[in-house]
């Protein structure tokens, strides 16, 4: 069974600021994926595959690995980036709407 831990829970950013969220796994993999969920919406897929960007997604949003350790980084944030990230290891694909 794999674990997922990602960080930190919470955290306040003024717009202009990067920030990174950092996801670790019990295992490695090429099939991470890092998604966003706004209030009543569905989640968003923004990378795929660690570090492939979803088409239509901002290149403010970027994704890298070091191990088993998986790293979201969002240059410049705008008050449009806030909401709930997640990150999801998949055997295959990531989902998509």
């Amino acid at each position: 069974e794999n674990i997922l831990t990602q960080s930190p829970g919470s955290q306040s950013v003024v717009p202009g600021q990067s920030v990174s969220i950092t996801c670790r796994s019990s295992t490695s993999t090429s099939y991470l994926h890092w998604y966003l969920q706004k209030p009543g919406e569905a989640p968003k897929l923004l990378i795929y595959e660690v570090s492939s960007r979803q088409s239509g997604v901002s290149d403010r949003f970027s994704g890298r690995r070091s191990g088993t350790e998986y790293t979201l980084t969002i240059s410049g944030v705008q008050t449009e980036d806030s909401g709930v990230y997640y990150c999801q290891q998949s055997g295959s694909f990531p989902f998509t709407q």
